[in-house]
């Protein structure tokens, strides 16, 4: 693992960037396309290892997917293309890719089994296979399909009635790629609004979904074609230059082209509420995914309460949110998010451990945590902990710190933001 001694002390940043393409947008667009009939195009594809770990999945289902940089073309020949494969099917750190694709596997007339790695090996998968059982799934597993590597028979399913016990875009995606394959209507009942790529993405192919409130029905059976994907740039790997803009001092950072998805805004809505110095310009000619232009100011910030159902659209953002609250003025507490523990770290216990070792006060709770404002941060030897999110916090983190931070796995970061270290160059 690498050791990478990071930018400490900065009293500026300025420029302009464009973050890469979103994460769960270019994960959707392959699946999409792979199970659509006729060529699918994508255009500022996510290259993270994340996004190519769904591309390689594909491939060995018999997908023929030609990568130019960040266009992708996929060959899709429908559902009934896809084909039993000789390899494991290996996801490598990518929650989503695991997730979705046992919904997609789950109706294929053949076996297939998957695995990821360490982080993957601890990650609860009931949450997705209870109710894929429910619609007829033959799913097995460690600890009877509780974690990977599980294995998929595939086989005919019917449509279900389900309410979701946790606000899961994830669950809720992969019971709807089921649902296109399954017998009769399904319907999931979400306790609380999560993101809609995959709702949207069953559009834009030509499928037909009802979505009322929290409720969303599909009918199985359906035909999807092929069309072309933009995909925006991912909010979440903009949460980290919006913070940064906001705490460096003398700071003013545009980012292009970033996803305003209203499931994935939480943080603009946590930054407007503590009071930071931001700007949107919206591109009005983008219907399949709102998207604009965000420029963000050094502010000066009051701590707030970030509860209910805010969290679903902020949950990968949280732990750089407690890095802001640390510069507001007063108390900042996180709850209801007990969702954060069971990410690619148990995010906020990771959070709470790292930030301390910057000398920060903060307090972790069963459910969020405590953050104090008004910190000043010193330097210290930080890690990742293989978790991408965590380490560009701690990247952020070392802009304000006094003295030299050191992060070790620094590579994690390229799951979901390969050229983050070029982009914080750029901008002092």
């Amino acid at each position: 693992m690498e050791r990478k001694e990071l930018i400490s002390n900065i009293n500026k940043l300025t420029g302009v960037i464009s973050v890469p393409g979103d994460k769960s947008i270019s994960h959707r667009s392959i699946m999409f396309g792979a199970i659509a009939h006729g060529k699918t195009t994508v255009s500022n594809f996510l290259l993270g290892d994340d996004c190519l770990s769904t591309i390689s999945c594909f491939r060995k289902l018999g997908v023929k997917i030609i990568q130019n940089d960040s266009e992708v073309t996929i060959e899709g020949k429908g559902l009934e293309g896809l084909t039993e494969p000789i390899e494991v099917l290996d996801v490598g750190n990518s929650g989503t890719t695991i997730r979705l694709m046992l919904g997609i596997l789950s109706g294929r007339p053949f076996f297939s089994s998957l695995v990821g790695d360490h982080s993957i090996g601890k990650r609860p998968m009931t949450r997705v296979t209870k109710p894929l059982r429910e619609m007829g799934a033959l799913i097995d597993g460690r600890q009877e399909g509780k974690f990977t590597p599980l294995s998929v028979r595939g086989g005919e399913l019917k449509g279900i009635e389900y309410q979701l016990p946790v606000a899961s875009a994830q669950v809720k995606s992969s019971l709807l790629f089921a649902g296109l394959q399954a017998r009769g209507k399904t319907t999931i009942i979400e306790p609380a609004k999560t993101r809609d790529h995959t709702e949207r993405m069953i559009k834009k192919f030509g499928g037909e979904i009802k979505v009322e409130g929290k409720i969303v029905e599909l009918d199985g059976g359906q035909t999807l074609t092929g069309t072309h994907i933009n995909v925006p740039g991912d909010i979440s790997s903009a949460a980290f230059f919006l913070v940064a803009g906001a705490i460096v001092p003398n700071s003013e950072i545009t980012l292009l082209n970033v996803g305003l998805n209203p499931t994935r805004t939480g943080i603009m809505d946590v930054l407007e509420a503590m009071g930071a110095d931001f700007s949107v310009k919206i591109n009005k000619n983008e219907i399949f995914e709102p998207c604009g232009d965000i420029t963000i100011r050094s502010s000066q910030l009051k701590g707030t309460v970030i509860e209910g159902d805010l969290i679903p659209r902020l949950i990968d953002e949280i732990p750089v949110i407690a890095l802001l609250a640390t510069q507001a003025e007063g108390t900042t507490i996180i709850k209801d998010a007990e969702e954060l523990k069971v990410k690619e770290t148990n995010r906020i216990d990771t959070v709470v451990n790292e930030l301390t070792k910057l000398g920060v006060n903060i307090e972790a709770t069963s459910d969020g945590m405590i953050i104090y404002g008004n910190q000043s941060l010193s330097g210290g030897e930080v890690s990742s902990h293989g978790d991408h999110r965590i380490g560009m916090m701690l990247a952020v983190a070392s802009l304000i710190s006094k003295e030299t931070v050191y992060l070790e796995n620094k590579e994690a970061i390229s799951v979901s933001y390969p050229n983050f270290f070029d982009h914080l160059n750029s901008l002092l």
